[in-house]
């Protein structure tokens, strides 16, 4: 559609389009004659969720994170339950009030609530002379703030009629509390609370409540009853999820403790029942007197093997007279004496070294005291040999017999010390066999003390992680009001103006949208380029309807133009594409009835004529439907400045052919069987016994509509122009098409 196709549109239904939204304004206008005034308030809190302080310091402030907590403050000041809640409290207020205050209600809503409520609900109102029915609940423990609370109420009895009603609402959805909340009562319902606007400031840490409603004073409470709401179910919600974690660690830790304790008395029962202090400095110690009595064992032995071959060797030396051996035997006997009394000195020793009590020390001493006797005597017996000078070898006495004395006592000490070292490595490996399972055991307790201990720290760390963000979580979740709501003192401006305007726009935007759909799904033939493109058949013209009342619209000059260029268009048609024949044949069909046939036919027969050829018309002579004028201008078109769509009858389109075409031009013929076989307008005069005496340029034939008569397929094969005559406000069907 083009513009100056929509700016005719438009203009042909310019009165509908102002009468409609004048229509639509009146009716706002008279619907909207009582006004009701309307307040509105407004709180703002602060969240602290964007840019407020925390005690984790190394947080990062997380976009998607904020707005979530933003969302999450929402949907609980959006909830069902904190709707329930504040219409719950703000009934109780107003229930407890003894007589109306412009500040909490005003005069007139509060006769009407004294109406609707009916006297069974003061039952459950709590005052200091009535407690039979209150609730064994105790009071909330967050308290409210009461910044704007009436100071005649009493706080403790408000919050048990809070309970109260509370329990009454949930008890069934029969009460009259649970009607009241969920039925459309314009102060209490849940539908009212659900007005109430919530929304976060830009991107800062500012959450704004709004709420309009047709009181000032019941518009003031219930925001700021709303903010101590959401406050408390805000701070509820934090510090439950937080708390629920703290107290899980704190359960675990105290397991983990118990565990680790278990384990470690099982590493002091162990060492107990071994006597182990350390086990590790006591394993170190033992192995290294261990190595040094072994390197020393060693010694010792190597020591006496020496003393026993020199000993040997200086035996083989001696040989003395029978005195000698005598004394020799003496000295034998009294070195073996000395050999086992200095074994049970090494004996003593060590008892005294372990025990080192006076019993041992007492031994020690007569032992020594014999030892230094005996000693004594062999030294004496010595000396005596000593008197001999020689050896068998020629070596003195004196020099030989000192060293193998020597040689025999030390051989003697070595052998008793290597007899007690055997003792000491025997006890050392009982001790060994004692230490190396304990070991292995020891490590094992030890592992799972290291496990238990690790364990215990982790959950200790969490558990401080856990206090760190319930402390945080305690931080974020105080809201505070920063702007109570202020009191209303004039209604907001009425929207009557712009319902009216709305109303109007809205009349123009349907009733141009139902004209352009109208326009877009209409498929009549309408126009000559739509008709071009529905029959896929090139147009002649287009002829306007014959209208009684064509205004100031010079229709004849139009009409009489159109059919000159229509026969002009036929002529220069004719004269391209058929051959130069005397006489040209033009059918005039159609395939419904009443479509104009003749009235074109004739009127091109009439200018051909006046253009000074020789032409003859042939009209069939069934019956046809007369034209009949309509009695009075439709009121649709009268009145919304339509055209009017009577028809001109006394039209110069529209008279009879037979005025001004003589007997000799205008001829009827019948349709009958020979009517089918004709294949020229010759055919046709002589089945109807009609004779001319003159050549034609022109034989307009006239064919009845399709729909209802047959056609000669030879005559309409050999015409030289077929012109389909069709009504532009109708549809073009499939049987149309198939006729075609």
């Amino acid at each position: 559609m083009s513009i100056i196709e929509f700016l005719r549109l438009v203009i042909k239904h310019l009165v509908l389009l102002v009468l409609a939204p004048l229509a639509l304004a009146g009716m706002v206008l008279v619907l909207t004659n009582k006004p009701s005034f309307e307040y509105s308030s407004q709180t703002i809190l602060y969240t602290g969720l964007a840019s407020g302080s925390s005690i984790e310091m190394d947080k990062e402030f997380n976009y998607f994170a904020t707005n979530i907590a933003f969302d999450n403050l929402i949907n609980i000041i959006n909830s069902r339950d904190t709707q329930e809640e504040v219409a719950i409290r703000l009934l109780s207020q107003h229930l407890m009030l003894t007589k109306a205050d412009p500040k909490y209600i005003s005069q007139k809503f509060f006769d009407e609530l004294k109406i609707k409520i009916p006297k069974s609900i003061y039952a459950y109102v709590a005052h200091a002379k009535n407690n039979s029915v209150v609730a064994k609940d105790s009071v909330s423990s967050v308290p409210f703030s009461y910044l704007m609370f009436p100071p005649q109420i009493n706080k403790s009895d408000y919050e048990k009629t809070v309970q109260n009603l509370t329990k009454l609402m949930k008890s069934s959805n029969t009460n009259f509390v649970y009607k009241l909340l969920n039925f459309e009562d314009e102060h209490y319902s849940i539908k009212t609370m659900s007005t109430v606007s919530a929304q976060r400031i830009s991107t800062s840490d500012l959450v704004k409540l709004s709420f309009t409603v047709n009181d000032p004073g019941i518009c003031q409470q219930t925001l700021a009853i709303y903010n101590d709401v959401c406050i408390k179910k805000y701070k509820k919600i934090k510090e439950n999820r937080s708390d629920a974690v703290v107290k899980y660690f704190e359960t675990q830790l105290a397991l983990a403790s118990e565990k680790l304790k278990e384990v470690e008395a099982n590493l002091l029962e162990f060492n107990k029942s071994y006597k182990i202090i350390n086990y590790y400095e006591q394993s170190k110690a033992v192995a290294v007197v261990k190595e040094e009595m072994e390197v020393d064992y060693n010694q010792k032995k190597a020591q006496l093997a020496g003393m026993q071959a020199a000993t040997k060797r200086l035996e083989e030396k001696l040989a003395i007279q029978e005195q000698i051996q005598e004394k020799s035997s003496r000295v034998i006997e009294n070195k073996k004496k000395l050999g086992d009394l200095n074994f049970e000195i090494v004996l003593a020793e060590s008892n005294f070294e372990s025990r080192r009590d006076d019993q041992s020390k007492a031994k020690l001493a007569e032992l020594k005291k014999q030892y230094e006797a005996l000693k004594y005597d062999v030294n004496k017996n010595v000396d005596k040999l000593y008197t001999y000078q020689n050896t068998i070898d020629g070596v003195p006495i004196s020099k030989v017999l000192p060293d193998w004395m020597n040689n025999v006592v030390e051989s003697e000490n070595l052998k008793a010390k290597i007899k007690m070292m055997d003792q000491q490595n025997k006890d050392f490996q009982e001790q060994y066999a004692i230490y190396a399972p304990a070991g292995a055991n020891i490590k094992r307790i030890e592992r799972e003390i290291s496990v238990s201990e690790q364990g215990y720290l982790e959950i200790l760390h969490g558990l401080n992680l856990a206090k760190l963000k319930f402390q945080d979580n305690e931080l974020s979740a105080d809201l505070k009001t920063i702007d109570p709501p202020f009191y209303p003192l004039t209604p907001m401006p009425t929207k009557r103006k712009i319902l009216i305007v709305a109303a109007a726009v809205l009349g123009v935007i349907l009733i141009l949208g139902i004209i352009l759909l109208m326009e877009y799904f209409d498929t009549t033939l309408k126009n000559v380029h739509r008709a071009k493109k529905i029959l896929k058949l090139p147009a002649f013209g287009m002829l306007p309807k014959l209208l009684l009342n064509p205004g100031s619209v010079n229709l004849s000059f139009i009409q009489n133009r159109l059919i000159e260029i229509i026969t002009q268009n036929i002529q220069q048609f004719l004269s391209t594409t058929t051959e130069n024949t005397t006489t040209k044949t033009l059918l005039f069909i159609s395939t419904q009835q009443m479509e104009g046939k003749t009235v074109l036919a004739a009127n091109i027969v009439k200018e051909l004529k006046n253009e000074g050829k020789k032409v003859i018309f042939l009209n069939y002579s069934l019956q046809q439907k007369p034209i009949r004028q309509q009695s009075k201008l439709n009121f649709f078109n009268k009145y919304l400045g339509y055209q009017d769509n009577r028809i001109d009858l006394n039209n110069a389109l529209l008279v009879d052919p037979s005025t001004y075409l003589d007997g000799s031009e205008y001829y009827k013929y019948t349709i009958n069987n020979a009517f089918y076989t004709a294949k020229s307008y010759n055919d046709i005069l002589i089945q109807n016994d009609i004779v001319l005496n003159f050549i034609p340029d022109f034989v307009v034939i006239e064919f009845p509509a399709m729909l209802y008569t047959n056609y000669p397929a030879a005559l309409v094969a050999n015409a030289d122009l077929n012109i389909l005559v069709c009504r532009s406000n109708r549809l073009w069907a499939e049987a149309d098409q198939s006729l075609l």
